[in-house]
């Protein structure tokens, strides 16, 4: 970072100026960065920019999950990441948008919210947006192709 400030009586670290900060498989880029440590020593960390991108390796996979938001949240004790503000997500060649979105690192389930800072252009009502792709079959695992439905009978 540019600058950074600790208080070390409030526990709270405060980087500021293109931040980069690399933890185990997640790399972070923001404006503006405070961590907080509590207790027992996991760490919050709230990243703020415009936008503010994110990514991180899925555990045991050779996948990356990207994002991006006007405010990240990370919790490590409770392995989540909340984006908020023109949120994006993507994973693998999959891709959500909206104006929250929480993600469950452990258990890889995420939802998505539209509102305000979702509206664009081509998006006027700010709903959520989703591009999902067709996942390959298992070798072996293919089904028996569609039959066209029986023609009524008269």
């Amino acid at each position: 970072s540019d600058r950074m400030t600790s208080d070390e009586a409030r526990r709270l670290s405060v980087f500021e100026g293109n931040v980069i900060v690399r933890k185990g498989t997640i790399l972070i880029r923001a404006d503006r960065i405070a961590v907080r440590q509590d207790e027992s020593g996991y760490q919050i960390s709230t990243a703020t920019g415009n936008p503010t991108r994110f990514r991180q390796k899925s555990e045991g996979k050779e996948e990356w999950i990207e994002g991006e938001a006007l405010r990240i949240e990370l919790d490590d004790r409770n392995e989540k990441i909340e984006l908020r503000g023109r949120a994006r997500l993507v994973r693998d060649k999959d891709e959500v948008r909206g104006d929250t979105i929480a993600v469950d690192t452990r258990t890889e389930f995420f939802s998505v919210s539209g509102g305000k800072s979702a509206v664009s252009a081509a998006n006027p009502e700010g709903r959520v947006r989703s591009v999902i792709q067709p996942r390959a079959r298992p070798e072996g695992g293919a089904s028996a192709p569609a039959t066209a439905p029986a023609a009524p009978r008269n």
